[in-house]
């Protein structure tokens, strides 16, 4: 492509009709390799980030095996170094196995990870989380944590609300979430350790981090764009609807919602998490939890909240691109994304690149169809002459 000079500060300029940006970097990707790649590969995973103009990737850690050592980590950068066509940042595991009982060796697995995170599952146990803040606290890492007291969870799989209630479903309270981050905030106060709160749902949740950043402590927050376009009245009873945290209720998503307007929470991220499409056909009560949505977080974001005024476009690029790279101390600045932001199509999951399919949003309408993503000087995905 043509090359293009920008002044140090600048983060969107015009080029061939399009609004290019820096590359989105997305904080939390499940790429399902090692260990589950009927879901996912690597290969598949980052074209459908190349295709949804994000550059950069951090991915999450319930693999197998878990990258819990310096061996097993090494097994994943393989992967990561043979077929990734973005950047991919491995986190490590806070435990061993991912079990939540023993800390991993952090000084030997720091220079090989953005951080750590047991995404999938909390730390039930707050002793082993202040021994784990501790260390990586000591090597100036962060925990990327995945908040759940699985005491509270009673069975359930979609949010304690009206449509539970309504149709006879076990529901997952709001507390189950929060509640976590609350003990974690003495923590974090304990051990100086840095802090980034993983897919927020609920409105308390909100709450506590922004009194945590009250505190001056170290910490950060992310929410997805499910969380903020739907709420739990939207569900149907299909797997397509089902991840965790679940969509919540109406007075949660206006939180959320005020939280990415005020920066007290500071990343979109998608969780992107692809299943076979087996496993998110039995309905909500047996399929498994998580959706994709890498392919359709600009565009959900860009209709949503930009062409309505909700927040600039320049805020949306902060969440979805420097916020997220400044927060784990990277630099994407070398890598761009061209968006049409006139285009509008809807959402079709047979022309994702993912092998998940499995999302609430199909046959939604939506603007802004990333057109070429480049990483670091390559072209990645090209579709500008269509």
């Amino acid at each position: 492509g043509e090359d293009i000079l920008v002044d140090e500060d600048t983060e969107i300029f015009e080029a061939d009709g399009c609004i290019v940006t820096y590359g989105l970097a997305d904080a939390h990707v499940h790429l399902r390799e090692p260990g589950y790649s009927e879901k996912e590969t690597i290969a598949t995973g980052t074209a459908a980030a190349a295709h949804g103009g994000v550059t950069t990737v951090l991915s999450m850690p319930n693999l197998n095996p878990a990258p819990d050592s310096v061996e097993n980590i090494a097994i994943e950068q393989a992967m990561i170094d043979e077929q990734a066509v973005v950047e991919v940042r491995p986190y490590a595991t806070i435990t061993e196995r991912r079990i939540g009982k023993q800390v991993v060796d952090v000084k030997a697995l720091a220079p090989l990870c953005v951080g750590f995170s047991d995404d999938g599952s909390g730390v039930q146990n707050r002793e082993v989380m202040l021994e784990a803040m501790k260390s990586i606290a000591a090597v100036d890492g962060i925990i990327a944590a995945h908040c759940e007291d699985e005491s509270m969870l009673a069975g359930g799989y979609i949010h304690a609300g009206d449509y539970a209630a309504m149709n006879g479903h076990k529901g997952i309270a709001s507390c189950s979430e929060y509640m976590p981050f609350i003990r974690d905030i003495d923590l974090i106060a304990q051990s100086g350790c840095r802090y980034h709160f993983c897919h927020m749902s609920a409105r308390n949740s909100v709450t506590a981090l922004r009194n945590a950043k009250a505190m001056g402590l170290p910490v950060s927050g992310e929410t997805g764009p499910h969380y903020l376009t739907m709420v739990d009245l939207d569900i149907m009873n299909e797997g397509r609807f089902k991840m965790n945290p679940p969509l919540r209720a109406a007075e949660d998503r206006t939180a959320l919602i005020e939280g990415i307007k005020d920066g007290t929470i500071e990343v979109i991220a998608t969780d992107h998490a692809p299943h076979s499409a087996e496993e998110k056909s039995r309905g909500l009560e047996k399929s498994a939890f998580g959706i994709v949505g890498l392919e359709t977080a600009f565009p959900l974001m860009y209709t949503h909240f930009v062409k309505t005024g909700v927040i600039s476009f320049e805020r949306l690029i902060e969440l979805m691109s420097t916020n997220p790279a400044r927060i784990i101390g990277l630099d994407n600045t070398q890598s761009f994304a061209y968006f049409d932001l006139d285009a509008c199509y809807k959402i079709d999951p047979a022309n994702f690149l993912s092998m998940g399919q499995a999302m609430p949003f199909e046959g939604w309408e939506v603007y802004g169809k990333c057109v070429k993503t480049v990483v670091n000087g390559i072209t990645v995905y090209n579709n500008t002459n269509q």
